[in-house]
């Protein structure tokens, strides 16, 4: 055994490390409450995005096509982003010209493709989806379809071109709505 006296003097050290550290004042101790209830707060759709650096080519449409100021205030929404890996698949040159200011009304349209007026939880869906007899058709803010089925026990969505998109993680909450990330880009027809 290592019972040596070094271990126990620096094992009884560490312990009291904490009883002399300086206790916060009554006001600290408020802003320090009133941030972390703060970061327990769920956040709107657009903090949602921001927040998560796997949807920042997403984050940048919404931004760019304007559609991210109707988010933020009203809803809810069920949106449906797709991951930066899912705009990669993309041409290159194509995402680098859609991905401009230039292009505001075609990066509306793309964006208000993924989202869908109300709140849909992926139980929702799949309710939707057996009461369809298989299928659900669900409408867009652009005024398209996004047909849902399920592949197994995985949301399957397809656009009016025939793309394809799994739901890969499911009932992302906001204050405005649900978001369900998805592995392909849901294009208008």
């Amino acid at each position: 055994m290592f019972n040596s006296p070094k271990i126990i003097l620096a094992s009884t050290l560490l312990a009291l490390v904490p009883a002399c550290s300086q206790e916060l004042s009554q006001e600290e101790q408020e802003i320090l409450d009133a941030r972390l209830a703060e970061e327990k707060q769920p956040t709107n759709m657009i903090a949602v995005l921001q927040g998560n650096p796997d949807l920042s080519t997403a984050g940048i449409l919404v931004g760019l096509s304007g559609v991210g100021a109707e988010l933020e205030g009203n809803g809810p929404f069920t949106a449906f982003f797709a991951t930066n890996e899912a705009f990669n698949k993309m041409d290159a040159e194509r995402l680098g010209e859609l991905l401009t200011a230039d292009n505001k009304e075609e990066l509306a349209s793309i964006a208000k493709f993924g989202l869908v007026k109300g709140s849909m939880t992926s139980a929702d869906l799949a309710k939707a989806i057996a009461d369809g007899g298989g299928t659900a058709s669900l409408t867009t803010l652009g005024g398209g379809t996004i047909k849902a089925s399920m592949d197994g026990d995985r949301i399957v969505l397809e656009d009016g071109a025939g793309n394809k998109a799994n739901v890969t993680k499911a009932d992302v909450t906001s204050t405005n709505g649900t978001i369900h990330i998805v592995d392909n880009l849901l294009m208008p027809e």
